[in-house]
Order: structure tokens, then sequence, then C-alpha cells
């Protein structure tokens, strides 16, 4: 390693302190530029290609964004005004909050469009389609996406999946645990588990309210929930 180190320090002092060697390697590096030039412009327009092609997306999906939010300004004006049928459909001037989730889809407001629609479907009792809006929605922030699992969940339910509900309930209510929201989520979750025939997880799920946020105000059902759980879990034994 000392060696190559010297080796390379020397080369350097030569090039510094002797003109003569710094003008061939000039001239090698030019000879090697002449000779690959289509090559080298073909790598230099790739490159450019790339750029432009990132500035004009960026461009493009801060352009949809701001359609979408003005899109949406409407739609979730009709959604408050419990117009559900405006607000998923447009009113024949604005669109909807289907085709904004279905135009916008890589963008903020659409990601928001799908959870308005999943609402507002689950309202109408469109509960297929509820849930697969409700699926479609991302979220940073923890209560809203909390929020999407418990509706998804009640999508799932009212479907006669009481399983799966309870699993998406489950969900809502490990998704960044709190006092608030988890108890009233593990509650729907036991319901469901008991709607399923699992008198266990029920029990179980009852249990963890009991034992986790003993100062919600789910406890004193959660109590009497678990024991009726239990005793049709030891009947199905």
């Amino acid at each position: 390693m000392a060696k190559e180190t010297v080796k390379k320090h020397s080369e350097f002092e030569e090039l510094v302190e002797n003109p003569d060697v710094l003008a061939d390697r000039l001239v090698h590096s030019e000879d090697f530029v002449k000779k690959n030039k289509t090559k080298l412009l073909g790598v230099f327009a790739a490159i450019a290609a790339i750029i432009v092609a990132g500035f004009l997306f960026y461009n493009h999906r801060n352009t949809q964004n701001q359609e979408a939010q003005e899109a949406m300004f409407q739609a979730v004006y009709y959604f408050e005004a419990d117009s559900l049928n405006k607000a998923l459909n447009g009113d024949g001037q604005y669109d909807g909050l289907l085709s904004i989730a279905k135009e916008y889809s890589g963008t903020d407001a659409g990601n928001l469009a799908n959870f308005y629609a999943g609402v507002a479907l689950l309202k109408q009792g469109q509960f297929a389609e509820a849930q697969s809006h409700l699926e479609d929605f991302k979220s940073d922030d923890y209560l809203m996406q909390a929020r999407a699992y418990s509706l998804t969940g009640d999508a799932l339910s009212e479907q006669g999946k009481y399983k799966e509900a309870a699993d998406l309930y489950t969900k809502a209510a490990n998704h960044n645990a709190n006092q608030y929201f988890s108890p009233l989520y593990l509650m729907k979750a036991g319901i469901a588990y008991e709607a399923a025939n699992d008198f266990q997880a029920a029990a179980t799920t009852y249990d963890k309210i009991i034992k986790d946020f003993v100062a919600s105000a789910e406890v004193t059902d959660a109590k009497k929930y678990k024991a009726r759980a239990e005793m049709l879990a030891g009947g199905n034994n």
C-alpha cells in the first residue's frame, strides 16, 4: 500500500514539474475523446435526458396535484353537505371523488379522494367499493391511517367477513396505539371475532383493553364482554 502511494505521489510530481509529461497526458486524453466521441455524446445525451425527464415529471406531478386539490374543494363541500352522489360523481361542472381518485392517483389529493370516496360509499351501503377505495388510501398521519383501517373493517363486517374485519380493527388499534382510539378499535375487533364465532380471540381482545387501557371508557364493557366470550368459548370446547 505504501509503495503504491509513493508511486502515485511521484507520478503527480512528474506531471506538475515536467510540462512535457503533462502535455503528453493531455494529448492522450484528447485522442481518447476523439476516438470515443460518439459513445461519449450518447452517454451525455442519456444523462441529460434523465435530468430533463425528472424535471418534467416533477413539474407535471405538481401541476396535477394542484388541479386535483382544486377539484377536491367542491367534492369535499358536497361530502360535508351530505350530498354523497354529487361528492362521488361530480355535478357536471366539477369532478367527483371517484374521478379525482382515478385521474390523479399519483397525487396527495388523489390519495385523499380515496379516503373520502370510501367513507361516502360506506354511507351509501356500497361496501365492496368502499373497501377498495379505503385500501388504496395510504397516509403518514397515524390517526388517519388507523381510521382508514377501522373503516375498512366496517366495510368487511358489512359484507359478513367478520374475521377479516376483526384483523383490520386490531391493525387499527396497534397502529401507533394510543389511549383515545385503540380501546374503541379493540372493542370492535372483539365484537367482530364473536360474530365470526372465534370467542377465544374475542376474550383475548377484550382482555387487552382491560390490561393495557385501564383508564379507557371501554373497560367496563370489555369486562362484561370478556366474561361472556369466555363462557361461549368454554361451551364450544
